[in-house]
């Protein structure tokens, strides 16, 4: 695993750890993008909706300028959204 996966900002911290259930909270859109890998380049799996629940794993990956929050989805696949569209 490269550093840049295990660098964890302190604000994140205190926001997000493993196994936490948030909910999709996009102010600018009724849904976010999931996509495959952190970052904007990312290819987007789907759509979540506004309200959705999500179960974070932890892991936090800073790219693009944003944190980037790994989160469970159904049959143990992963996904990624950036932290910005997901509720606190």
């Amino acid at each position: 695993m490269s550093e840049e996966m295990n660098k964890i900002s302190d604000e994140a911290l205190e926001q997000v750890s493993g196994g936490r259930i948030r909910e999709i909270d996009n102010p600018d859109a009724p849904y976010a993008n999931i996509r495959s890998t952190p970052g904007m380049e990312s290819r987007i799996m789907f759509r979540m909706y506004n309200g959705e629940k999500v179960d974070t794993t932890g892991l936090v990956v800073n790219r693009d300028g944003l944190d980037w929050y790994e989160i469970y989805l159904d049959n143990d696949v992963m996904g990624w959204v950036a932290g910005c569209l997901i509720g606190y």
